[in-house]
């Protein structure tokens, strides 16, 4: 997976887009995207959000997609017993 961007350049696209370029100059001046940029800006005016969020899939325990037959959901109450 690619590294994000650092916060140097994040901070100079959004000051230059903030400065009166317009969020596309500013991806082409520092060649970044095009849609990173405009999203870095619009992230930046909604709430001053300049940092990197996390990537890729938040992680869950690996039992979750087993829940149901793990703990006996399916209308019993109880936990299966195996057969014997």
């Amino acid at each position: 997976m690619a590294r994000a961007y650092s916060a140097d350049l994040r901070r100079r696209v959004v000051d230059a887009a903030m400065g009166g370029l317009s969020a596309r100059q500013a991806a082409e001046r520092f060649d970044v995207g095009t849609a990173t940029a405009i999203v870095w800006v619009r992230r930046f005016r909604e709430g001053g959000e300049l940092v990197a969020r996390r990537q890729g899939k938040p992680r869950g325990l690996r039992l979750d997609p087993h829940a149901d037959y793990s703990y006996g959901s399916g209308g019993r109450g109880d936990p299966p017993i195996p057969s014997l």
